[in-house]
């Protein structure tokens, strides 16, 4: 599968504003309440390889309280001093790796996506021209690597999974890249960019 260039998801990030997405947020449970959420911002880094756009992730550190071990975007919550999604998620980036705003062009955003554990994440979509220098914080990141773009549109390599808790069934997306298990939101945007990209 051939991954669209800048010009080509830029274009279909604009048509595809305001269009229903399959996921909206993590299944959530028969009778759970949804309640208030909390506002954050991740970046959908794509980074404009030769060989085809790749996306920048990053495996948290194990000792963080949420979501220790687990494959995210770079982001986290929408402060009050954020003047929108934009400046929260190249804020976050910037702490989080490294990686300086102003390499970041802003191409546009998928609808927003709400977690089980009470967040909505608005996603901002960015292109960076290598090379680049990344400096990863060592206390929430243990390791950032790059998706392959044309991987993720790939439908073939989106599955589902689930596990029971409670006697409750919780289903989420997987996407399973080099021994990496990427699942839960950051699996549920990944769907909805490949869905939004799609020819």
């Amino acid at each position: 599968m051939i991954a669209p260039d800048r010009g080509r998801v830029r274009e279909r990030l604009a048509a595809g504003r305001g269009r229903p997405l399959p996921e909206k947020g993590d299944r959530l449970l028969a009778g759970e309440a949804s309640g208030p959420a909390t506002p954050a911002a991740v970046l959908v880094g794509l980074v404009g390889h030769r060989d085809g756009p790749r996306i920048l992730l990053t495996r948290r550190t194990e000792h963080l309280r949420d979501h220790a071990g687990q494959i995210s975007f770079p982001g986290g919550r929408i402060e009050p001093t954020d003047p929108d999604p934009v400046a929260a998620a190249l804020r976050e980036a910037e702490e989080e790796i490294g990686l300086r705003r102003e390499r970041v062009e802003i191409l546009g955003a998928l609808a927003s996506y709400r977690t089980r554990t009470g967040f909505l994440i608005h996603p901002v979509v960015g292109w960076i021209d290598p090379p680049i220098h990344l400096r990863p914080d060592p206390f929430e990141v243990a390791e950032v690597f790059e998706l392959p773009l044309a991987f993720a549109l790939d439908r073939r390599n989106h599955r589902r999974d689930w596990y029971e808790r409670d006697g409750r069934r919780r289903e989420f997306w997987v996407l399973s890249f080099e021994g990496r298990y990427i699942w839960g939101a950051t699996a549920g945007i990944l769907v909805n960019l490949a869905h939004l990209l799609a020819e």
